[in-house]
Parts: structure tokens; sequence; C-alpha cells
């Protein structure tokens, strides 16, 4: 019985006995069909399935996994607003329906940019919050203060959860496993589905095929000779570590400007500060791609990673720079100093959705038009992955401060993403071409995991952390008012459950696991311990897949034979023909 639907290289084979087995073991067809349609409405239901194919089939994985990337973060930002919402905003709406405005405030349009005036008293900030237990005039009770700190701590548990998870399968899948013995060959000769009739969407798997054999190409034909222009490497990393410290050093003191809003001119005047940043976070980095014309990298990896570091060096250094300031000054200086530094987070988000617009048409289209226009030597331009990815983590990083802030920012996030990947989409299909020279996407995108679990999410979570450990909280706004510090909420919760025979043992928890430093120590002992069993076990696999690999390569050595045999296999080894060798032989052997 042979399947010719099945995307293969070959024809599979199967006995009499595993044919009966199948027809005995399968669920019935209806069961089948019903299955098959669930998947087929799945699929159809997904969001941007085909223009993740499309783009994927044109400019190949490597600017496909912006675009996945994007998506991703999208499903956090809606997350964090479903959660948000339904246990801290819902319920205070319930109980508060109509926000506390100050007479004469209203809304005048200019909050849309600054978030302040009329938004600085709603709940879209920490201080639009009751510190009240709510509902307790006969209806059930509902605690704001344990609500919003445990919906805060709980998004992000998760959040690190999912990243450890995402981070640690991307490296075992795209790093560990990864067989760096198939090359071209196999590819070409064995990964075409045999199953897809459509005219365009052959086009599409085409487009793939070719792209990705373009990146086989590409590592292979990579030099690995060590360059020797120390002295320039030096020189242009000193110099990126100075700027990006410069502008940090500029952003502290531009901080002034940014006070409480009072008249119309002094709510404009905010938008100053985040107006610098958005345009050295613009500028900066594209300074920083012109030091590949000096620097010469014998792997284009390198300097792709190069890229990389430098402009994460800068983002960080300047939300370090902002986060000492709010949590040193502001905290020190206003009343409800949580709905500021809320504001200065609103604003960010908002201008760096402006300039991520502006430089796609400064850098994109005005590119292309300069390209095919003016100086056609110049070309179309390519997109840019690296630095748009990292553009997504600093608006990801900024998100992930101002969750305890500003709780209802996922929203602004969800309505920029959405825009964002229509604009990129758009301006990709119109003004880029398909990279020149592709690279690894795989091992690309664990990298931009990785940034963004640490110093993204890790900074993130350290600023929270030290909100809610160190810093008094406003006396004046906010669920927290009136308490030493926001966890001083969970300490009061437990001396009332104290006073209740059935909560003893949450309050034994707390007080013996919870608040113990040996607890923390077992766990990281714990966790030490697994991390080595599996890097032990990890290190057997690969041993295991280098001693098979040459098995094979040992096994079609003692097959050919003669003078053009050997040559020939030595060829194939290097570009991976060898398994397609192999397993042609063993599938002609199954048939004689």
């Amino acid at each position: 019985h042979t399947d010719t639907h099945t995307p293969s290289c070959g024809m599979q084979v199967r006995t009499k006995y595993s044919h009966h087995c199948s027809q005995t073991s399968l669920p019935p067809q209806a069961f089948r069909r019903c299955g098959a349609n669930m998947t087929l409405a799945k699929q159809t239901l997904e969001l941007w399935r085909g223009t993740m194919k499309e783009v994927g089939g044109k400019f190949g994985t490597g600017v496909l996994s912006y675009f996945k990337f994007l998506k991703w973060l999208l499903m956090f930002n809606i997350f964090s607003f479903l959660v948000n919402f339904g246990f801290i905003t819902i319920p205070q709406l319930i109980y508060h329906p109509t926000p506390d405005i100050p007479a004469g405030v209203s809304f005048k349009g200019l909050e849309i940019l600054t978030g302040a005036g009329y938004f600085s008293h709603t709940v879209m900030y920490y201080g639009g919050y009751s510190n009240k237990t709510q509902g307790t005039g006969g209806r059930s009770e509902y605690n704001m203060q344990l609500a919003y700190f445990f919906t805060v701590a709980a998004y992000m548990v998760l959040c690190g959860a999912a990243l450890i998870y995402s981070m640690a399968s991307s490296f075992r899948k795209k790093y560990v496993l990864a067989d760096s013995g198939l090359g071209g060959a196999w590819q070409l000769l064995c990964s075409w589905d045999f199953s897809v009739t459509n005219e365009k969407a052959v086009r599409q798997r085409k487009n793939n095929l070719r792209i990705q054999l373009k990146v086989t190409f590409t590592v292979i034909s990579e030099t690995r000779t060590k360059s020797c222009h120390y002295g320039v490497f030096l020189g242009t990393w000193l110099l990126s570590t100075g700027m990006a410290l410069g502008c940090g050093a500029s952003v502290y003191f531009l901080q002034s400007a940014d006070k409480v809003s009072g008249s119309l001119l002094e709510e404009a005047a905010t938008l100053l500060l985040p107006f610098v940043v958005s345009l050295i976070n613009l500028v900066v980095p594209l300074f920083y791609s012109l030091f590949k014309k000096i620097e010469h990298y014998s792997n284009p990896r390198m300097q792709v990673y190069a890229i990389i570091v430098r402009n994460v060096i800068l983002k960080m250094s300047i939300l370090g720079i902002l986060c000492y300031y709010w949590m040193k000054d502001v905290a020190n200086t206003f009343s409800c100093w949580e709905s500021i530094v809320g504001q200065a987070l609103y604003r960010l988000v908002i201008m760096d959705f402006l300039f991520i617009m502006l430089g796609s048409f400064f850098g994109e289209f005005l590119s292309n038009v300069i390209g095919t226009k003016c100086i056609q030597s110049l070309g179309v331009p390519e997109f840019d992955v690296a630095r748009n990815v990292l553009d997504l983590i600093y608006a990801q990083t900024l998100a992930w401060i101002g969750i305890y802030f500003s709780p209802l920012l996922p929203v602004i996030q969800i309505i920029k993403f959405f825009i964002l990947f229509y604009l990129k989409k758009v301006s990709l299909t119109q003004n880029c071409q398909p990279p020149r020279r592709a690279g690894r996407a795989a091992q690309m995108q664990t990298i931009f995991i990785a940034i963004l679990f640490f110093p993204s999410f890790v900074g993130a979570l350290s600023m929270v952390a030290y909100t809610v450990w160190t810093l008094p909280p406003s006396d004046k706004c906010g669920p927290f008012r009136g308490l030493n510090t926001t966890f001083s909420a969970i300490q009061i919760w437990m001396d009332d459950l104290n006073r209740v025979d059935a909560f003893q043992w949450t309050v034994w928890i707390y007080q013996h696991v919870i608040r113990s430093e040996i607890f923390y120590f077992l766990v990281s002992l714990i966790i030490l311990v697994f991390i080595y069993i599996f890097r032990q076990i990890t290190q057997g696999r690969q041993l295991l897949i280098i001693l098979l690999r040459q098995q094979i390569v040992n096994v079609s050595s003692s097959e050919l034979s003669g003078p053009t045999c050997l040559v020939h296999q030595s060829c194939c080894v290097r570009s991976g023909c060898v398994y397609v060798m192999m397993l042609l032989k063993c599938r002609s052997n199954i048939f004689s």
C-alpha cells in the first residue's frame, strides 16, 4: 500500500500487517472528518495567518520573525489588559462608576498625547483607584488593595514563566538539537510538500525554499578567519558606549521639564522629554549602522550581534536613567507620584509610536525613492529586522514598567501593535526588497527572546519590585495610601487571617515559608540541580548525534568505492548529501 499524499522525498511503504492495524485502530471516518474541520477552522480563525504566509513566502523567515515577534507581544498585552480590566478596573467602575474630576478640569484633546489633564483623574492611572474594601454596604466585599497587588504580581510571574519556557524551548530546538549536517541537498530533495496543489501556495513554498537554500549557502560560505582590526573594534565600541552614556546624561538633565502640568502650555512642555528620548532612539541606531563600513567583521552574524548589543546598551541606559529619576526625585517630590510616573510612561509609549511611523517613512519610503529615482546605486532598501525588533522590545519594556503605575496602559500597546503590524506590512511590500544576504532567523529569534527576558523583563521586574517593597506609597491617592510600603497590605491581610482559626495554616505558610530565607535557598539549590541534570542529558544527546552521524559517514564510505566516488563522497559529506544518499539507498533496498 502506498500513500502518495504524504509530504516526503519518496513513497512510504507499509506492510499488510501495518495496513490492517491502521484500519482497526483508527477512529471512524466521521470523527476524523470532524477533527480535520476543527483544525481547518482553527487555522482560518488564526490572527494574520494569510499575511504571515505571504510575508514568509516573499521575504523569508528572517523578516517573518519580526511579525511573529510582534504578534507574540500583542498576545502578552491582550492578556495583561484582560487581567487588569477584569480584576482591577471593573470592580472600581462598579462601585465608583464616576471618576472624581475636580472642578474646572475638562477634556481638551491634548490629553491624547500627554496623558495628563483629564486622564490623570481616571482609572487610567494608579491614583484613580480606591483603597477601600468595596461592597461593605450589604454587597459582597472586594479588597482593592489585595486585588491590585495580586493582579500585578500574578501577571509578572506568568510573563516571566512564559519567557523562560519560550527561551529554553527555542534554545533547545535552534541551538542544542539543531542538525547542522542537513544542508542544501536535504532541503532541495526532501522538503517539498506534494500535497500542495494551489498555485499561489506553490509559489509561496518555492520562494520559501529558495530563501532557505540561500540561508544555508550563506552560512556555508562564511569565512572563519579572525580579523585583526582590534584597534578599529576598540574605537567603535568606546565611541558607541560613550554616546550611550552621553545620551543618558542628557536625558537626566532634561527631567526638569517633565513636571506637573497646570496650564495648557506646561502640559505641552511635558512632551519635550519623550520627544528627545524617541529622537535619540531613532537617530543614534542609524549612526551605529555606519560602523559596519569600517569594522569588516569576518562573520556577518557578528556584525548583527554588535549592532544589537549597542542598541540594547543605548535603550537600557536611557530607561535606567529615567527609572532612577522616578524613584529618587519624583517619589519624594509629588503628592501622587505614581500617577506622575504613569503619565511619563504614557507619553513615552505614544511618542515612540509616532517616531516608529516616522522611521518607516524616512527610513524605508524615502530610501526607496532615493534609491530608485535619484541615486540608483543605493538600490531598494532592505528591512532591518534587528533594529525593528529592538524597537518592539523597548516598547514592551515600557509596558511592563507601567503595569503598576498605569493598569490600562496595555490598551495603548494593543492599539499600537495592531496599527504597527499593518504599517510595517505595507511598508515592507511597497518599499523593501527580500534580503540579499540571509541569516539564520531561528537563532536570531532565540536571541531576541533572550534580550526580551534580560535585560528587558528583569529590569522592569526589578523596578516594580523595588517600588512595592521599598518606596512609600502616596498619602492622598491610590489603593495603598496610608501604608508604609505596598507590601504592607499583605501583612495587614495576614493579621486579619490570624484571628480566624480556619486560616491558621495560611498564616503559618506565610511566616515560615514565604518569608523564610532557607526556603528560597532550597528552591534555588533544586533549580541548579535540575539545570545540571538537564545539561548533562543535553550533552549526552549531542554526543549521540555526533556518533550516529559518524556511523552514517562510515557506512557510506564502505558502500562507495573508486576514486570518483570518493571525491563525490567528500563533497556530499560537507553539504549533507550523505543523508539523502543513505535514505534513497534504504528505500531502494526496501522496494527491491
